[in-house]
């Protein structure tokens, strides 16, 4: 008898067979050699059963059948994936040992439990759990094989996740769809995380912004010029603040204070998944999937990274030897002058921003293998560059820099300067080739703050506290208060990652990390899925919340199960899966909570009244042709990418992936649209109606391009606005934003009346 090694997909099991037996033999769906059968599953070859596994009478949605609460849930194999689960049944008769070498983390366990409870595998399991699939690490990995049984903890998280979200996503997503009459998902993680999104989107609608002014001082003692902000309560009025301008324009002053520090910046973390993800979002704008796929690519196809699927910045005291070999490993690369500007004295067992076992559970940070990276794509390339350029710099001292705070007083007024004088790049070298990039990435009030607040320089400053100065000029600078920014994946990952809580502090944030909504590994599968099912869309980097995606956290809402919708406590819940992991939480009384919640979640549904059929659906200029038909684990059948939820009918299908069910009609027809006036496009004759993201012409179906969008020139334009550009050709003076951020006095202008393209004079 031999033992059956089975790993998560087709590559690893392939690397684990070139690194334990390579000269076994391939048969396609499985590698065998002497003493060891290695094959694999392709993901989730098994899942739960629908609802009609258990009575006929649930193959249709009815309100009345609800809740559906198995008492033991029953397993499915995946009908694509049949003839691997065959074989992994057949392979199993010949063995009498078998090694668990899915992912290491919570799901890889699941896969296997999966697995062995439905083929009913009774042959004791070893478990193999690695952070890397280069050929040393397997073998090492091997020969350090742990007892299945350590695992059993996990095994019961995994399950209870699973369940868990069976129950909310089936009860929940038939209560409101056959309450309501049209397709609503709604899901344990999912739900509160579309009631971020719409809890910010109204924040923005319902600021106000206010006009204000503040007040630039320029001073000079000798050869020395710098510049400061007036200290005092915002100003609202400009003639106070153009006032002031002029009382110290001119004038000499003193300085007050002045403070000199010596300040130092140490290396950013190690990267986890969710930092990754979230900084390949802000510099490449990488879906939060995008940038798991490519991780992925680049530990099974390539090998040159560490497990991506990690919620630590740190590493054990074994990875430290790794990382110098890691190091060394990258000599003679495009990487070769860091490699010889490292000191590698820095990298270290007693360096606990780096090494803190206690950090790290499962997997440790994402780090670089030893393997040459040859092959990649450019996106692979782009990722594995900000892991490798993170990993050196840690080999790196601090930045060191003087910050200059000076006071300086001019007629009886303050004025504030906060110079950072670089005195050493440290770390920062690693970057300095790409600093060029950062302006770009900068935008609007952020930006404008940090230089009135901080300016950085490379020369030396340096004042004399006991000489005057002269303040050769004085700026008033009109500014407007900027509302909340929409949600990017990368804004909305932190988020999910602190449960909504707004952290900024670091190690406060990491703390929440158990707290957290999903796990580092299926944050990215939650944001499709909001996107799948018509909740959400992207404008650019921007997540905006649809028609649909607002009416569904309502009617949640409305229907008194505020907790469905709760960040805080959706993310308590995923930190008591991760107590069961670690046996200090009981899987069954979670399991009883979450029975009650789902049974509570009908009751309420039940007696809601129905929401009126208009409240789902939104206008939206038909020619951006963005429809389309998705919903891999769900099945909208007609989704509007850009936010209308245009469906006629949708085959009624749960947010577990529901495949019984009977149609479920959703609205017939929006009402009317609001109507503009005529499009001025020669020859057209249609009208201009409001939509949701823009403007279009009733004649779009007779070939019609005219569109113009709301948000435009960081304006939301009024429907007085747009009648004034069809109609004049202009608007009337407003406060815009150009294209390079830039905020200024202009008016909107119809470029082209065949388009609705728009210009700023």
């Amino acid at each position: 008898m031999k033992t059956l090694i089975i790993a998560e997909k087709p590559d690893m099991g392939r690397n684990i067979a070139a690194a334990i037996d390579p000269k076994a033999k391939n048969h396609r769906s499985y590698i065998e050699g002497e003493h060891y059968i290695i094959t694999w599953a392709i993901g989730h070859l098994i899942g739960l059963a629908e609802p009609d596994a258990y009575d006929d009478r649930y193959k249709k949605w009815n309100i009345n059948d609800l809740p559906i609460i198995p008492d033991k849930f029953k397993l499915i194999p995946n009908r694509k994936t049949m003839d691997q689960l065959k074989v992994i049944a057949d392979l199993a008769k010949r063995s009498d040992r078998l090694v668990n070498s899915c992912d290491a983390g919570r799901e890889g366990q699941y896969i296997f439990s999966l697995i062995q409870r439905h083929l009913k595998l009774s042959q004791p399991v070893k478990r193999l759990w690695i952070s890397d699939l280069t050929p040393e690490t397997i073998r090492k990995g091997f020969e350090e094989l742990r007892e299945g049984s350590e695992y059993e903890n996990l095994t019961k998280a995994a399950t209870a996740r699973s369940e868990a979200d069976w129950l909310i996503g089936m009860n929940g997503s038939r209560a409101f769809t056959t309450k309501h009459n049209v397709l609503l998902s709604v899901g344990r993680v999912q739900t509160p995380v579309l009631a971020l999104i719409y809890d910010r989107q109204k924040l923005i609608e319902a600021f106000s912004s206010l006009k204000f002014f503040e007040l630039e001082g320029h001073f000079s003692q000798g050869e020395m010029t710098y510049r400061g902000m007036w200290q005092g309560e915002r100003m609202t009025d400009k003639e106070k603040a153009d006032a002031l301008a002029a009382k110290v324009k001119g004038k000499p002053g003193r300085i007050a204070s002045y403070e000199v520090k010596d300040t130092k910046e140490y290396p950013n973390k190690l990267y986890d998944l969710t930092l990754l993800q979230r900084e390949a979002n802000g510099k490449y704008g990488f879906s939060a999937k995008k940038t798991l796929d490519v991780a992925q690519a680049l530990y099974e196809k390539h090998k040159v990274i560490s497990y991506p699927r990690t919620n630590s910045n740190y590493v054990t005291e074994q990875n430290i030897p790794e990382m110098h070999k890691t190091l060394n490993a990258l000599q003679g690369t495009a990487y070769d002058e860091f490699v010889k500007g490292a000191n590698r004295g820095l990298v270290h067992k007693g360096n606990k921003f780096i090494c803190n076992p206690s950090r790290v559970e499962d997997h440790h940070a994402i780090l670089p293998t030893y393997r040459k990276a040859n092959g990649l794509n450019p996106d692979e390339q782009k990722l594995y560059d900000l892991i490798v350029r993170r990993f050196l710099s840690q080999f790196y001292p601090a930045a060191e820099y003087k910050v200059h705070t000076v006071m300086t007083e001019v007629e009886g007024e303050n004025f504030k300067t906060t110079v950072k004088e670089l005195l050493s790049l440290g770390w920062k070298v690693i970057y300095a080739d790409q600093k060029k990039d950062k302006p770009k990435t900068t935008k609007g009030k952020d930006k404008e703050e940090a230089e009135d607040e901080e300016i950085e320089v490379s020369e030396p400053f340096s004042i004399s506290a006991n000489e005057g100065v002269t303040c050769a000029d004085a700026i008033v600078k009109e500014k407007d208060t900027q509302p909340p920014k929409h949600y990017t994946e990368g804004t909305l990952l932190k988020a999910m990652e602190s449960a909504g809580k707004q952290i900024e502090d670091d190690d406060v944030r990491d703390a929440m990390k158990d707290s957290g909504l999903g796990t580092p590994a299926t944050r990215a599968a939650t944001i499709e899925r909001l996107k799948n099912v018509g909740y959400v869309e992207m404008q650019g980097k921007k997540i905006l919340i649809t028609q649909k995606g607002r009416t569904a956290i309502e009617l949640i809402r409305g229907a008194g199960i505020e907790l469905l919708t709760s960040p805080e406590m959706t993310g308590m819940w995923e930190r008591r899966l991760n107590e069961i992991a670690r046996g200090s939480a009981s899987d069954q009384q979670f399991m009883d909570n979450v029975k009650k919640f789902a049974t509570m979640i009908v009751d309420k549904v039940r007696v809601q009244s129905r929401a009126n059929k208009n409240s789902f659906e939104s206008e939206a200029p038909a020619q951006s042709k963005t429809t389309r038909s998705k919903g891999k684990s769900g099945g909208e059948q007609s989704a509007s990418a850009s936010g209308g939820s245009r469906a006629r009918s949708a085959s009624a299908k749960s947010s577990s992936g529901s495949k019984g069910g009977v149609a479920v009609q959703s609205p017939s027809a929006a009402s009317e649209p609001s109507v503009i006036g005529v499009c001025p496009s020669a020859g057209c004759g249609g009208s201009i109606f409001m939509g949701r993201k823009g403007y279009g012409c009733s004649h779009y179906k007779e070939g019609c391009k005219f569109v113009i969008w709301k948000e435009s020139y960081g304006r939301s334009l009024t429907d007085g606005q747009v009648k004034s550009l069809i109609e004049k050709g202009k608007t009337t003076k407003l406060k815009v934003t150009l294209e390079d951020g830039t905020q200024t006095e202009g008016r909107i202008v119809l470029r082209n009346e065949s388009t609705g393209e728009l210009a700023i004079e």
